[in-house]
């Protein structure tokens, strides 16, 4: 059995992306904001609190791999949560490529000898080899990067908090008394917009939970949520009771560096430096971690291709790490590191994964009400946290109107890849028609086209689905049945019903569904009545014996008295 992820190492992976944050946002939140940079962070500190039980809710009732794609998958359309499936991609790309590039630079500040462009492609090389290797062995290192950081900024801190102390508060209360642009309000919301970028990398711990040990998922929230709420606007105060808000300005990309030369001197900058290098690369880690459960999860579910699922004597899905390296050069060599670009891709892919996570708890508490959780989002936080979102994606777009353009760019092909896969039994039938006019003599490039489409169609609809149930509820069977048409290339369904020793027979089930298989002439629906006892060691079996993973096997929602967790049944679906 593979390794399971400790709290610290859990959290390690995650937090480095979150962490890293406070490298750029204080300065971010600052140039908008000014003086009340530090409310502004305060205000995402409380939005990320909804989140963690907005998040909490939705892993601990379906904690499978996949984050804001799982938590949709199972309350809505496949439809739907491709689309936020794509946009995690994105955002883990867009990561990847900046905390990259970025680290590099950072490097490069020091050493100049060090070409950014070359190196970038090298540290994503080697973080790709390490994912390979296998998540146990990541996760040390990014363990290693995450406690370094977390003692680099505390040092900062104190450092700059003793100079506050003996210098006095002459540049506190001078950048206190300098006039904002416009109102204290729009100040705030530009500045909490803007600052709502330090919280990237929260979303990440949803897309490796089964990797995670029993219990770990809640507390990674929990640690993530500290750091932010206290590092962020810590490190905005004391920059603003140290340096004039235009030396901010002036030095945004490297503030702590100036900070850490301000309080202590050459080696606390250089100690920030080499650092900022380090924590941004483990971001690049978290990338790599994070997309390679939610595209291994996407093609089980065939939204993305079967192949990417081969593995390697490690268990780990190589292909899907190789493909993620490519897709991240290739950004890179086409943007040529232009952060600018990356940054507009970012922003919105980010904070839209939010806003689906929201709604996909929203649609859990109102779809699968009977399903246990472990804990509860309030619905006032729920919408306060939904509505904050879109309020910062609202004021990204009114700071940057042009990031708006550029994300459509990227999201557009994404989206493209992921709905040809969504929609390709209706594609392969519309070749098909569309052969018929085009070679109405039927010739031999005629009949090689047809037979090659013919056979892409078969492949996909030889796939067999199940759906366990001992209930005779038309109405319910004929619910799965149209889920089932709409959002599967489906040609047959097993319906099975698992009967106990001693167990009657339902004959009006059995009656139901015939009339339901002469209802619906495009999807052959079979009665199969299963001796044993419905649970995880029955899915398996099953699965074994007819040839059909989990995660294409469905189950109606169950209730409080439903004696397993949804994460012992393997990959089996709720949908209804």
């Amino acid at each position: 059995m593979a390794k399971k992820l400790n709290q610290l190492e859990a959290t390690a992976i995650c937090g480095n992306d979150i962490s890293s944050s406070c490298l750029y946002v204080s300065a971010l939140a600052i140039v908008y904001a000014g003086q009340y940079a530090w409310i502004s962070l305060l205000m995402v500190a409380t939005v990320l609190f909804f989140f963690r039980k907005i998040y909490g809710e939705v892993v601990g009732a379906l904690p499978l791999n996949g984050g804001a794609y799982n938590a949709l998958l199972n309350t809505t359309k496949k439809s739907t949560a491709s689309l936020a499936a794509s946009l995690t991609v994105l955002s883990y790309m867009a990561t990847a490529v900046i905390s990259g590039s970025e680290a590099v630079k950072y490097a490069h500040s020091i050493w100049t000898v060090i070409p950014v462009l070359p190196v970038t492609i090298a540290l994503l090389l080697v973080f790709m080899g390490l994912v390979i290797l296998g998540i146990g062995e990541s996760s040390k290192v990014a363990m290693i990067i995450f406690l370094f950081h977390l003692l680099s900024l505390i040092v900062l801190c104190s450092f700059c908090l003793i100079y506050f102390v003996e210098s006095g508060t002459e540049t506190l209360v001078s950048n206190f008394k300098l006039p904002i642009e416009g109102s204290i309000f729009s100040a705030l919301f530009l500045g909490f917009s803007a600052a709502m970028l330090g919280i990237s990398g929260f979303e990440s711990s949803a897309n490796y939970v089964e990797e995670q040990q029993k219990g770990v998922f809640p507390k990674t929230l929990r640690n993530m949520w500290i750091v932010v709420t206290v590092f962020n606007p810590l490190i905005a105060f004391l920059a603003l009771a140290i340096i004039p808000i235009s030396t901010v300005v002036d030095y945004r990309d490297a503030l702590l560096s100036v900070m850490g030369s301000t309080a202590g001197g050459n080696w606390l900058s250089l100690l920030i430096g080499i650092d900022a290098a380090l924590v941004l690369s483990g971001a690049v880690l978290t990338s790599f971690v994070g997309v390679g459960g939610l595209m291994k999860r996407m093609a089980l579910d065939r939204i993305l291709p079967k192949f990417l699922l081969i593995t390697n004597r490690k268990g780990s899905n190589y292909l899907i790490f190789i493909a993620f390296f490519a897709l991240c050069v290739s950004i890179l060599l086409v943007t040529k590191g232009d952060l600018a670009k990356l940054a507009g891709v970012y922003t919105i892919a980010f904070l839209s994964v939010m806003i689906l996570f929201g709604i996909g708890n929203l649609l859990l508490k109102l779809n699968r009400s009977r399903l246990p959780r472990p804990e509860k989002s309030s619905w006032l936080g729920l919408f306060i946290g939904i509505f904050a979102v879109f309020a910062a994606i609202i004021g990204n777009v009114i700071l940057n109107p042009h990031y708006l353009a550029i994300f459509m760019e990227y999201l557009i092909p994404t989206l493209i890849i992921v709905f040809f896969m969504l929609y390709r039994v209706r594609i392969y039938k519309l070749i098909l028609i569309m052969l018929e006019f085009a070679f109405p003599e039927k010739g031999l490039v005629f009949k090689k086209l047809n037979r090659k489409t013919k056979q892409l169609l078969d492949s996909v609809n030889k796939q067999q689905f199940v759906f366990f149930t001992n209930h005779d509820n038309i109405v319910t069977l004929n619910i799965v049945i149209l889920y089932i048409i709409n959002n599967e290339a489906a040609r047959r369904l097993k319906i099975v019903s698992v009967l106990e020793a001693g167990e009657i027979a339902n004959v009006k089930l059995k009656a139901d569904i015939e009339t339901l298989n002469r209802a619906y002439p495009n999807i052959n629906v079979e009665f199969i009545e299963e001796p044993g006892t419905f649970g995880p060691e029955k899915i398996k079996e099953l699965s074994k014996r007819w040839k059909i993973p989990t995660n294409f096997m469905f189950i109606g929602s169950p209730g409080e008295g439903f004696p397993y967790k949804i994460e012992e049944l393997g990959e089996v679906r709720l949908i209804i």
